[in-house]
């Protein structure tokens, strides 16, 4: 939240320096507080100054996407490990496919050109 300083004693002590009563340099003081507040609360209103982001605001959300960003990257890393793995383990099935299919395959052959050549 934005605020303004206002240093009421000094404010005062000036006033009654030239010739105020302590009274209406209170008075004064008071009503100088409230201004400067009403000015500022206007101002806010004017220009969204609530919607405004700070510095430390950028940094904090800075900081915020560096460890999101660097969560993500180690979740890609690990699911290209994982990734790597599944495409192992289905390449080796798949060899273990295709031999056994090719030893099928050629036992057919053999007993159908035996059977063929009756000498079964």
């Amino acid at each position: 939240m934005t605020t303004i300083t206002f240093d009421t004693l000094l404010f005062a002590n000036k006033l009654k320096e030239v010739g105020f009563t302590d009274e209406q340099a209170q008075v004064l003081t008071e009503l100088q507080l409230a201004i400067t507040d009403n000015t500022l609360e206007q101002v806010k209103h004017d220009y969204k100054l609530d919607d405004v982001a700070t510095k430390r605001d950028l940094k904090e959300v800075e900081t915020a996407l560096k460890h999101d960003i660097r969560e993500v990257e180690l979740k890609i890393e690990l699911l290209r490990a994982d990734t790597g793995r599944m495409i192992a383990e289905t390449k080796a099935e798949l060899i273990r496919w295709v031999v056994g299919v090719g030893l099928l395959q050629t036992s057919l052959i053999i007993g159908a050109l035996m059977k063929m050549a009756h000498l079964i």
